[in-house]
């Protein structure tokens, strides 16, 4: 069984990012830390044949996506074009 593991880069660079900018892109790389979060917890879950660890595993991948909601609730209060591309998207989708 082969397992491979990645992970964002941390600690992240943001010197060159400009200071107005910075709270976005803390919120950005907080949804990219979390949704790898949930992918290594769900695929960790599948694995096991523990129902212990797979039902841990699975509560804890859900607390990771509580989590990206916070983050994206945030952004989406500091970048108004993110919230309108978010809706614009849903609507593409919705029309297929």
């Amino acid at each position: 069984m082969l397992i491979v593991l990645c992970f964002l880069p941390y600690p992240l660079n943001l010197s060159k990012v400009p200071q107005h900018n910075i709270d976005r892109e803390i919120l950005r790389t907080g949804i990219m830390a979390e949704l790898d979060a949930i992918s290594l917890y769900e695929q960790l879950a599948a694995m096991t044949t523990s129902k212990k660890i797979k039902s841990v595993l699975l509560d804890i991948a859900k607390e990771e996506k509580t989590h990206v909601g916070e983050f994206q609730a945030l952004l989406l209060d500091l970048d108004k074009e993110q919230a309108k591309e978010l809706v614009a998207g849903k609507k593409e989708v919705d029309e297929l």
